[in-house]
């Protein structure tokens, strides 16, 4: 396993001298970056919430490195704070801005606001953007708190473009605490996770941020093939070894019986 890692990072002998090591840091970083980016996607593919926020913390402390630097880094780290509001969309005591009547996927929307130039796609944009004002209405009507759910509508209707139609069928709904309305049930907080999967997709294709954690499966792998070559070694070592002993076992019968 050490001769795979040091074939994929060579240590300070086999570094060219002539290469900084604050860029050699950099770089470092920039995969560990990617590494943290592309297992946050994973978690929320996998609707893993533990597992997700347990990671945020430490993708947070290492966006802050001064060494990222550049529009896909920008990208990358509005894309988790996205992920994350989503994925606690319901966590409606999580606070991700500065003002604590901002709920979860109301946040989302505002960071969304932030990707659209990322996001391209006008129609999925603002399909997504209305999604999430829907989600947040659902939520609160789920949690029994009608006014926050009024006020998330506002909110929406301040803050982003939001149709006429829409925002006045969710009035309505609010005020007959209509928690189960159809409108809800065809834009699910799943089949709104669903949605930004696609956008998630589309970005990691363009953008393959994978180069680590490639390299770790290679010695992992490399590293289990190793162990089952040996383990196979010691089975065949130990299967002689017995064998060895019933020969002999059976010498000192014959013997006892002469």
């Amino acid at each position: 396993m050490e001769a795979e890692v040091s074939e994929i990072c060579p240590t300070d002998q086999n570094t060219d001298e002539s290469v900084r090591f604050s860029r050699v840091s950099a770089v470092a970083t920039g995969w560990i970056f990617d590494y943290f980016f592309v297992n946050m996607c994973r978690c929320f593919k996998e609707r893993k919430q533990d597992e997700f926020n347990e990671m945020l913390s430490t993708f947070e402390v290492i966006s802050e490195n001064v060494s990222l630097k550049g529009t896909t880094i920008h990208e990358k780290t509005l894309i988790c704070a996205l992920l994350a509001r989503v994925i606690n969309g319901k966590c409606l005591d999580e606070l991700f801005d500065k003002d604590r009547s901002v709920m979860p996927l109301m946040s989302a929307a505002s960071v969304w606001l932030d990707l659209k130039d990322t996001v391209g796609d006008e129609s999925f944009f603002k399909s997504i953007t209305n999604h999430l004002l829907i989600q947040s209405v659902a939520v609160c009507l789920e949690k029994g708190q009608a006014i926050s759910a009024s006020c998330a509508i506002e909110w929406f209707k301040k803050h982003l473009d939001v149709p006429q139609n829409l925002g006045g069928t969710l009035l309505t709904i609010v005020q007959k605490k209509e928690t189960y309305h159809s409108l809800f049930k065809n834009f699910s907080l799943n089949r709104l996770m669903e949605t930004i999967q696609t956008f998630l997709d589309s970005y990691l294709k363009k953008h393959p941020s994978d180069y680590l954690l490639k390299a770790a499966t290679k010695v992992a792998q490399s590293a289990s093939d190793i162990e089952s070559s040996e383990g196979a070694e010691s089975q065949d070592e130990a299967i002689s070894e017995s064998s060895n002993k019933s020969v002999q076992i059976q010498k000192k019968k014959s013997c006892l019986l002469t």
